[in-house]
């Protein structure tokens, strides 16, 4: 993403944050980051297309912090998983984005409404592929139902207690109790062998191959972040580097968040990083390509249309 474009989403985050989604004109936003209209909306067709910008930049980061966490550990260590939640509470609450979801939520605008419902079920899928890790194979036909318990079990804790505490050491104390808690309520369903939420509602609710695999989403990120390195490390040309990093995060967005990738566009993407000038990366782009030709080849075995 180029430096002016992130300019514009970062300052208009600030004034979301500070006046509401709502209470922000565009005019406003034009006024802050000092830009005029027509470069307004040669990034963005809408104040909406805006704050999407904005959650999808902040997931994007928030992603990548929460996966370095896993980095040389055990996907199963608790440790970890309690530190990748308190790593997006802190974010959430820095961010303010539960403020904006209620506000969203109270607008009349699908788009938008539309986009915070699939960030909801992202989140959900996560959660649920975490405790698959966390808590195995075994317990997988009960873990649908504990992790869709156990946000709101999380997000009520933190509610009643940001009326005590402003405080990131607080969180922390909530994220583990709340965490404390999820361990004797997976023991509990699985021993009563009590099912409400078939797991294959997930991709009822969220389809798309792979994309609930996690580990071919940890390699598809692993590829990715390799590349992302070989970028900044091998091309010193800023707009070269800004060119390339772009291509990444483009065909990252076309594979995990839009419902039909495009392949056509997707190929021209990995077409272009291949005739690099420099010639790097060429393992890297040729597991990246398998990978993604494994997933188009599902999505065709599963008769999804491609656009």
């Amino acid at each position: 993403m180029n430096e002016r474009k992130q300019h514009v989403i970062n300052k208009a985050h600030q004034l979301f944050i500070e006046k509401g989604f709502q209470a922000t004109s565009i005019q406003d936003i034009l006024d802050y980051s000092g830009i005029s209209k027509g470069t307004f909306y040669k990034y963005f067709s809408s104040k909406s297309e805006l704050l999407i910008a904005i959650y999808k930049a902040n997931f994007k980061k928030l992603q990548k912090e929460r996966n370095d966490l896993l980095i040389g550990k055990n996907p199963s260590d608790i440790e970890v998983f309690i530190k990748q939640l308190e790593l997006q509470m802190i974010s959430n609450k820095k961010n303010k984005f539960v403020a904006l979801y209620e506000e969203v939520m109270s607008t009349n605008d699908a788009d938008l409404k539309h986009y915070i419902r699939i960030t909801r079920l992202r989140s959900l899928r996560w959660m649920f592929s975490r405790f698959i890790d966390i808590f195995g194979e075994k317990n997988k036909p009960y873990l649908l139902d504990c992790a869709i318990m156990f946000q709101g079990l999380l997000q009520n804790n933190l509610q009643y207690n940001r009326l005590a505490t402003d405080s990131n050491e607080k969180i922390s104390n909530v994220v583990r109790f709340s965490v404390n808690r999820l361990v004797k309520l997976v023991e509990e369903v699985a021993e009563a062998d009590e099912q409400l939420h078939p797991q294959e509602l997930l991709e009822k609710w969220l389809p798309g191959p792979q994309k609930n695999n996690h580990e071919w989403i940890s390699q598809f990120y692993k590829i990715i972040n390799l590349m992302r390195n070989c970028i900044t490390k091998h091309f010193h040309d800023k707009y070269d580097q800004e060119k390339y990093i772009e291509l990444l995060e483009f065909i990252q967005e076309e594979i995990m968040h839009t419902r039909a990738p495009r392949k056509f566009l997707i190929e021209s993407a990995l077409q272009t990083l291949q005739n690099n000038p420099l010639d790097i990366w060429k393992k890297e782009l040729l597991q990246l390509t398998q990978i993604i030709t494994a997933f188009f080849q599902q999505l065709e075995e599963n008769g999804e249309d491609e656009h």
